[in-house]
C-alpha cells in the first residue's frame, strides 16, 4: 500500500477548531486581564464568570479532549490535542476553561491509569469536573529533578505510611486540594524501583508550606510554585498510587505526555509574538519610513517566521508519532528534541518582537517580560534543556558503529578508489570498444 501525505484537517475536526478559536479569542482571552489565577476555585466571582464558559465548552464537545470518554472526555490523540493546543495556549485561563490545564491534566491521567476505585472516587472526580485543583510535588532543593538524588522518604507504619522530607516548586500547592507526592521507599534499590507515590490531602497534618515561590519578578503573593515540607505526615496505606517502587514508571507515563502538551502552547505564545512583531512593523514609523521596510526588521520576521513553522512541524511530527507507536519510550528522542528547542524559539521569537518596540517592550505595559520568563521556565519545566540534549544526543549515537579502518566512510579519496575498482570491468569493457 502506498504511504500517503497529508498536511489537511478534516473539515469536521476543522469547524471544531474554528469555534474554539473564536471562542477563545472572545470570551476567554478577556479573563486574562480582570481574574486572578485560574486555580484558585475558592475565588467565587470567578468562578461565577467561568462555570457557564465551561458548560459552553463540554456542549460543544471539547471539554477534557486528552481523556477517554469514560472519563469524560473526547480522547483525541496527540494531533488532535497539538493542533487545539495551538489555540489554547494564547490564554491562561483556556486551559482551565476546557478541562485540560496543568498539573491536574497530568495527575487526573495518572490517577485514572493506576488509581484505585476508592481513589479516583474521592479524588479524580472532582479534579475531572474542575472543582478542585491538585499540585504535582516531585522536584527537591538538591537535588532539582534528578530522582536519584531525592531524599523524601515514606515509611511503612502499620496501616499507615509516613513521609518525611521537603520538595521544592511544587506547582499549585497554594490552591490544591490534593499533592501528589514521589518519595523513597527503598533506598538499596535505587530509582527504579525504590521510589514510590502517594496521594497526600492538602490539609494532612505535619504538610506546611515555606513559602511560595513566584517567576521572575512575581511577588510571593502571586507566586505559584511552592517549598513545601513533609513533617512526619501520615496518610494511609491506601493512598499509595499506583505499586510500592513504581514512581518512576508513574513519571514517565505522565512526563511524556506533559512535555509535548508545553510544546504544543508553546506554539500559541511564539505566533502571538509573531503576530505583535508584524503589526509593529507596520504601524511604527521612523525616518526611513516603516520599520517593516528596514532590512534589519525583514530579517528579524523572516528568522521568527522560519523558526515556528520549523518547531511547529517538529512537534506535529512528534505527535503523529506518539499517536502511531502509542509508547513514549519509543518515541523519546522525537520528545526530547521538541523540549530541547521549545525554549529557543520561544526566546528568541519574543525578543525580536520585544526590541521592535523599543523602550515599551520592555516596559509592563506589553507581555514580552513575562514571555521571556516563560521561555526560560519552559527550558526548566519536566527537566532541563541541556538533559533533552544529552537524551537526544544519545539516541543519535547508540546505533551508529565506528568507522572501519583509518578513514571516515566517506573520506572521498577512499571511496574515489572503492568506486574504481568497482567499475573497473565496466570501464575496461568501454575502452575496448573505443
Amino acid at each position: 500500500m502506498a504511504m500517503a501525505w497529508d498536511f489537511e484537517t478534516e473539515p469536521d475536526f476543522q469547524r471544531k477548531l474554528d469555534w474554539a478559536n473564536d471562542f477563545v479569542r472572545s470570551e476567554i482571552e478577556p479573563l486574562d486581564l480582570v481574574l486572578g489565577d485560574p486555580y484558585n476555585k475558592g475565588d467565587e466571582q470567578a468562578m461565577r464568570i467561568v462555570r457557564p464558559l465551561q458548560q459552553q465548552v463540554k456542549d460543544a464537545k471539547l471539554w477534557a479532549c486528552h481523556l477517554e470518554p469514560e472519563l469524560g472526555g473526547e480522547g483525541y490523540g496527540q494531533v488532535k490535542l497539538a493542533l487545539l493546543n495551538e489555540i489554547l495556549g494564547r490564554s491562561r485561563w483556556a486551559p482551565s476553561v476546557f478541562g485540560c490545564q496543568a498539573p491536574d491534566s497530568g495527575n487526573a491521567e495518572i490517577l485514572a491509569r493506576y488509581g484505585t476505585p476508592e481513589q479516583k472516587e474521592r479524588y479524580l472526580a472532582s479534579l475531572l469536573a474542575g472543582e478542585i485543583s491538585s499540585c504535582y510535588s516531585m522536584t527537591e532543593p538538591h537535588a532539582g529533578s534528578d530522582p536519584g538524588l531525592f531524599t523524601t522518604q515514606a515509611v511503612r507504619d502499620g496501616d499507615e505510611w509516613v513521609i518525611r522530607g521537603e520538595k521544592w516548586f511544587s506547582s499549585n500547592a497554594r490552591y490544591a486540594s490534593f499533592y501528589i507526592v514521589m518519595a523513597v521507599t527503598d533506598a538499596e534499590r535505587g530509582t527504579r524501583g525504590g521510589m514510590s507515590m502517594f496521594i497526600v490531602p492538602a490539609d494532612a497534618p505535619g504538610l506546611r508550606i515555606i513559602r511560595n515561590v513566584g517567576l521572575g519578578t512575581e511577588s510571593d503573593d502571586t507566586g505559584s510554585h511552592a517549598y513545601v515540607s513533609y513533617d512526619q505526615v501520615r496518610v494511609p496505606a491506601d493512598h499509595l498510587l499506583g505499586k510500592e517502587g513504581a514512581a518512576f514508571e508513574i513519571a514517565q507515563a505522565r512526563l511524556g505526555g506533559g512535555r509535548i502538551h508545553h510544546a504544543m502552547r508553546t506554539i500559541a505564545q511564539v505566533r502571538r509574538a509573531l503576530d505583535m512583531m508584524l503589526e509593529r512593523a507596520v504601524s511604527r514609523q521612523v525616518r526611513a519610513g516603516s520599520l517593516a521596510s528596514q532590512q534589519l526588521t525583514q530579517q528579524a520576521i523572516a528568522d521568527s517566521w522560519l523558526q515556528v513553522e520549523q518547531f511547529r512541524l517538529l512537534v506535529l511530527r512528534t505527535a503523529w508519532l506518539i499517536d502511531k507507536h502509542q509508547d513514549y519510550q519509543f518515541v523519546r528522542k522525537d520528545i526530547a528534541a521538541v523540549k530541547a528547542a521549545m525554549p529557543v524559539v520561544y526566546y528568541d521569537v519574543v525578543r525580536r518582537a520585544m526590541h521592535l518596540h523599543g523602550s515599551l517592550g520592555i516596559s509592563n505595559e506589553m507581555p514580552f517580560s513575562s514571555m521571556l520568563v516563560s521561555a526560560e521556565a519552559v527550558a526548566l519545566a519536566d527537566g532541563p534543556t541541556e538533559v533533552h540534549q544529552m537524551t537526544l544526543a544519545k539516541q543519535l549515537l547508540r546505533n551508529v558503529k565506528p568507522a572501519d579502518g583509518l578513514w571516515p566512510s566517506e573520506h572521498l579519496p577512499t571511496r574515489r578508489l572503492a568506486a574504481q575498482q568497482h567499475l573497473a570491468q565496466r570501464l575496461e569493457h568501454e575502452a575496448a570498444d573505443i
